[in-house]
């Protein structure tokens, strides 16, 4: 059992279904108690599906990530991801602005340093929904109806457009990440959600370098589920909400910067053989 820090009270939320089965004073024992299936397990984080009660929930347990990564990212002029903050904050963030993702029941961290805080957050699970990584997991080797993918581009654009019009970088905008209700292919309507915000952040307004990011890594992990140069300004049409014409006439760079980084990311990952290898076929 890892030994913990004693509780930040400022930091306490227990939603009311969580505060009749935890003590407060002894919150940060009981999640880090919890068992589940595991996951994520890497260095200093945790995530597992629990039941508590009748109800399942998906918690995160983050241990301390210790001084050597907080300089690292010092180092490389990024912020530390030192906790389950930044997710508790996005959750909360993306339901007060109507954007699906998994809802908040309770999160706590520990005093301490920034490098050897304890933290964790417990959301609900999102039940009816699958990751788009699985749903189309075998678009390449068979590949569905247009009206299909057409369906999910849509989906998708507008998904992106909104996230990032409210102020929202995930950091990690890959679709494994993106889920779609499960009668999605069914439905007339598909219904988005998105999760594993540990890395979100919050701006007024979203710098270029974090949209290109994220667009980057949407665009990188849909390159082998076989979409057309068509589909890919279909894309920029609808997340810009503007003609091609004009966008490109004043963000082509931007764009063009975009398909560059997927396209390295996408080498990168032919190195490492953890993508298909369909797009450079």
């Amino acid at each position: 059992m890892t030994e913990l820090r004693p509780l930040d009270a400022e930091s306490l939320y227990l939603r009311e279904d969580i505060a009749a089965l935890w003590t407060p004073a002894n919150v940060l024992q009981q999640a880090f108690e919890l068992q589940g299936e595991v996951f994520r397990d890497v260095p200093g984080r945790r995530t597992m599906r629990v039941k508590l009660g009748d109800r399942s929930y998906f918690v995160k347990l983050h241990y301390g990530v210790g001084w050597g990564e907080v300089f690292k990212n010092w180092l490389q002029l990024k912020q530390p991801v030192v906790g389950a903050a930044n997710e508790f904050e996005a959750c909360r963030g993306l339901l007060a602005a109507g954007i699906a993702a998994p809802v908040a029941a309770a999160f706590a961290a520990s005093q301490g340093s920034l490098a050897s805080r304890q933290s964790f957050v417990l959301c609900d699970e999102l039940e009816g929904y699958t990751s788009l990584e699985d749903l189309t997991d075998n678009w390449p080797q068979s590949p569905p109806e247009p009206l299909v993918k057409q369906r999910m581009l849509y989906a998708v654009a507008n998904f992106a457009r909104q996230f990032h019009k409210r102020g929202f970088v995930h950091r990690d905008f890959y679709i494994c990440h993106l889920l779609a209700n499960d009668t999605c292919f069914a439905d007339d309507e598909i219904k988005l959600a998105v999760l594993d915000l540990h890395r979100a952040r919050h701006f007024d307004q979203v710098p270029e370098r974090w949209l290109r990011r994220d667009l980057a890594a949407l665009l990188f992990s849909s390159l082998d589920l076989g979409f057309s140069r068509r589909d890919w300004l279909r894309f920029v049409r609808l997340y810009s909400g503007r003609s091609l014409r004009q966008e490109f006439a004043e963000r082509g760079a931007f764009w063009r910067s975009v398909l560059q980084r997927a396209e390295k990311l996408y080498d990168e990952g032919l190195r490492k053989r953890v993508v298909k290898g369909v797009y450079r076929s």
